[in-house]
């Protein structure tokens, strides 16, 4: 009988310098910010269509890119703004992507979903359930092919998780010892299903052992835990030893979308989680608490973090809406990539 690759439940949490933590509890408050200042912009009607916020979740995306390379690609979900502005793509372009602006990512013409940054390596925002997944292997399968020590993160949640498309890309991930980090942001309600309610098997990480693939549940509300599980992924990968699964718990405290009154569950539910488990205040704490910075301090960087976000709303508001031939353009690659 096959021996089963996985792990318990990480615990670990890696030491790190009170520089490291303040800039955590700066990067997470900036998507929080962020995502608040969308949420304003969508209820005056300057950001149509979805807009899916990724309030509560903030350690996920920023503990996994604490652990993350120059270089190393991401791909991701709807769920996306988190994860541009944790890698490092300016809040302006990202807000004015958002309004359908010039100035943003994809020239105000993919907004919330389809930004892309090749600076960054960030490919995406997708808005098909569980279609980034196989593309994040693809990714890592480029990677492998030139041998150039890269990994791919492709995140998705738990209500993707039951996809077809997950298991072929695991399948074939395993096979080709890709180099790739699946990591299941399970915020525990998928669009708004409870997992209780929707998955038979609800350690979503284990799935992997039918495939031989290595993994663990991380706690996603501690940004040091999320580190941790990242970088032991990370190394797991660089070493060649195939895909690793992270199933990292999370919350999201906001609707699936804006347009989710988020019935499903009670407010009671939400606010214990808010005063209980959050992570951005669980890292306050840290730093007020280990003599890493006063309460000046951290309101000085919340001050700073909504300088920001206001100039990005700003400047979303001024960027011109794109012009009607700009409809035409990048639509097909200029030419066709020539192989030696």
């Amino acid at each position: 009988m096959a021996t089963r690759k996985t792990a318990a439940k990480s615990t670990a949490k890696p030491n790190v310098s009170a520089d490291e933590l303040k800039t955590y509890y700066r990067e997470m408050l900036l998507i929080r910010r962020f995502e608040e200042k969308a949420g304003q912009l969508y209820g005056m009607g300057l950001i149509g269509g979805f807009c899916h916020l990724y309030i509560g979740q903030e350690a996920v995306v920023v503990g996994l890119e604490a652990a993350a390379g120059e270089g190393d690609k991401r791909v991701t979900s709807y769920r996306d703004h988190g994860h541009m502005l944790a890698c490092g793509m300016d809040p302006k372009g990202v807000m004015a992507e958002l309004t359908g602006r010039e100035g943003g990512y994809s020239k105000g013409k993919g907004g919330s979903m389809h930004m892309f940054s090749k600076e960054k390596h960030f490919y995406g925002g997708h808005g098909i359930v569980g279609a980034q997944v196989p593309i994040g292997a693809g990714l890592a399968f480029s990677d492998k092919y030139k041998g150039n020590d890269r990994v791919t993160f492709a995140y998705f949640g738990d209500g993707a998780a039951n996809q077809g498309q997950v298991y072929e890309t695991y399948n074939m991930a395993q096979l080709w010892d890709l180099p790739v980090i699946f990591v299941i942001e399970n915020n525990q309600y998928a669009m708004g299903t409870a997992v209780k309610r929707s998955t038979k098997s609800p350690n979503l990480w284990e799935r992997g052992a039918a495939y031989g693939i290595a993994g663990e549940e991380v706690d996603g509300m501690d940004v040091l835990a999320v580190k941790a599980a990242g970088e032991k992924a990370v190394a797991h990968c660089r070493a060649g030893k195939g895909p690793y699964i992270l199933e990292v718990m999370t919350y999201r405290y906001r609707g699936h979308s804006m347009s989710d009154p988020a019935k499903y569950r009670t407010r009671e539910e939400v606010q214990e989680m808010r005063e209980k488990r959050d992570a951005i205040e669980h890292v306050r704490q840290l730093l007020l608490q280990g003599d890493h910075a006063t309460e000046d301090d951290l309101k000085a960087i919340d001050k700073e973090i909504k300088e920001i976000v206001n100039e990005s709303a700003e400047f979303s508001k001024q960027s011109p809406e794109p012009a009607l031939d700009e409809l035409w353009t990048d639509i097909y690659a200029d030419a066709a990539p020539q192989t030696a």
